[in-house]
């Protein structure tokens, strides 16, 4: 199948990248920018991300451009761009101020391919310190704005072009029709990535890594789990033994109904509520690091157990997906996040690892999803934390405590699956993450009736998000957050205040703990 490869350089926006590539039905892959793949004859184009770095920082990231330059089409975008006018003999200077944020294009060549289609003063986003004040001498520029003099160029000898701005990001407005131009005009993607052929190719790469040995899958009853199953199960069939373990601190009712959606998709799905193993390691512990880790260690003694019983099992399959891999490992090779899907296999398992998602993004799995005939509950699900409302639950976790979370957690969620919005929409489905935070180490006085309340205070948190890299608070309808608020104190014995986080990533995570 046919490549684009991202090059990364340690931009925030890399991902996003490899997402607007994906969205025209071409697969990507993003790499370190020091891991080119020479002799793949699958590449049919090479982006270079932007980076935190100057070009003239000594840590500054290089490549041989030689590799592909001259070889295959190449786009630099912001760090990119300006890497390749400084190795090209260009001049990339620092600037008194960042050219930051929305800029327009003054001017710009109509007939090169890169901006065909483009509007007159289209507007893009700047992010960068250093410019461009000289373009390699077989270069030449092809778009301003009014401060940037080689917004964009290309070159006069190869298949190269740059720009300074970032196509990728929603402001933008044209950006995915420059990603277009190149990945599909330029590059001549067939655009044959696509939810129907990764099913079908996937189905069947399954069938033969997997022959008739058996598998099992451990379930949390996220839409990436969720989908590894089914995709599973269509090629192996009742070969895949799924293990739903209940820790205890799920949403209210959760286990059973997921345990109940399950068992309509046909899977075979053991489930195990272990929730007294959970409270009891975790009594009087506050610390959140601490919480997590005893919830993954006890994780993994329950469901380790449970697989045991399973003798000819051969394979572990997980739901890993594409952001969790780029995530966990960063293009120095410091870990930036510990992934619980991409920690390794407990040595005493001896079973090999199976992964069908891991080149997928977070959209792509959801279309999967439908293409796969899942139930739309399932498919929609927002993303929740694996220690579940332990890192929602501010301080130690008690039974009690969870019984409050779950209850007003409960109203919340069910109330915005029930709003509908002055567009048609439901909110639920605008909003890419949501729950309730119980403030435990925090009293707060209130009133009901004639008496005086000393009670916990619940915060609640809803984010807008593409991949939960970064994330911006819900301006959510004041009359839904009326009705909620006051739905909650009247309803959950213990809370008698309700507050809305208005905070978005960064600075903050989207967890609170």
């Amino acid at each position: 199948m046919q490549k684009i490869i991202i090059l990364d350089f340690g931009s925030q926006t890399t991902q996003l990248i490899g997402r607007r590539v994906r969205e025209l039905d071409t697969f990507c892959e993003i790499l370190p920018y020091n891991k080119f793949p020479a002799d793949d004859p699958s590449v049919i184009g090479v982006i270079l991300s932007g980076s935190p770095f100057s070009v003239h920082d000594p840590q500054a990231f290089r490549v041989d451009l030689s590799q592909f330059v001259g070889r295959i089409p190449v786009l630099g975008i912001c760090y990119g761009a300006q890497f390749i006018a400084h190795e090209g003999g260009g001049k990339v200077e620092r600037t008194n101020t960042r050219e930051y944020g929305r800029a327009n294009l003054q001017s710009f060549d109509k007939e090169n391919p890169l901006f065909e289609g483009f509007d007159a003063n289209s507007q893009v986003w700047m992010s960068h310190g250093d410019t461009i004040t000289a373009i390699p001498a077989d270069c030449h520029a092809i778009a301003s704005t009014a401060d940037v003099k080689y917004a964009a160029y290309a070159s006069d000898r190869h298949p190269l072009w740059a720009v300074q701005f970032h196509p990728e990001v929603f402001h933008t407005t044209q950006g995915k029709d420059l990603l277009r131009n190149f990945v599909v005009n330029i590059c001549g993607s067939r655009q044959e990535w696509s939810p129907a052929s990764f099913v079908e190719t996937t189905v069947a790469e399954l069938k033969q890594q997997l022959g008739d040995d058996r598998v099992i899958l451990g379930l949390s009853g996220g839409v990436d789990s969720s989908v590894c199953a089914v995709l599973l199960n269509r090629a192996i069939g009742d070969r895949l033994t799924c293990i739903f373990v209940d820790h205890g601190m799920l949403r209210k009712n959760e286990f059973n109904k997921v345990m109940d959606a399950y068992k309509g998709l046909g899977l075979n799905v053991i489930g195990v509520d272990a929730s007294q193993k959970f409270f009891a390691d975790l009594e009087g512990v506050s610390d959140p690091e601490q919480k997590r880790k005893i919830i993954g260690r006890d994780f993994v003694e329950v469901f380790n157990a449970e697989a045991k019983k399973i003798t000819d099992a051969k394979w572990l399959a997980q739901g890993t997906i594409y952001p969790d891999r780029i995530e966990s490992l960063s293009i120095t090779g410091m870990v930036i996040k510990s992934h619980h899907n991409v920690g390794g296999l407990p040595k005493e398992m001896h079973l090999q690892l199976c992964e069908p998602l891991k080149w997928l993004f977070k959209d792509e799995v959801r279309r999967v999803g439908y293409q796969l005939d899942m139930p739309e509950r399932l498919i929609k699900r927002h993303p929740f934390p694996g220690p579940g409302l332990a890192v929602r639950i501010l301080g130690d976790i008690t039974p009690e405590k969870v019984r409050i979370l779950q209850e007003a957690d409960d109203i919340y969620i069910e109330s915005m699956l029930q709003y509908v919005c002055e567009d048609g929409e439901v909110l639920y489905d605008k909003i890419w993450q949501a729950g309730a935070v119980l403030l435990s180490t925090v009293r707060s006085v209130g009133v009901m009736g004639d008496e005086r309340t000393y009670e916990h205070p619940v915060a609640l948190r809803a984010v807008t998000s593409t991949d939960a890299m970064t994330a911006d608070w819900a301006h959510l309808p004041y009359d839904f957050m009326a009705k909620v608020s006051n739905e909650i104190i009247n309803k959950v014995r213990g809370v008698n205040r309700v507050c809305y986080d208005i905070s978005s990533k960064p600075p903050s995570t989207i967890e609170w703990e």
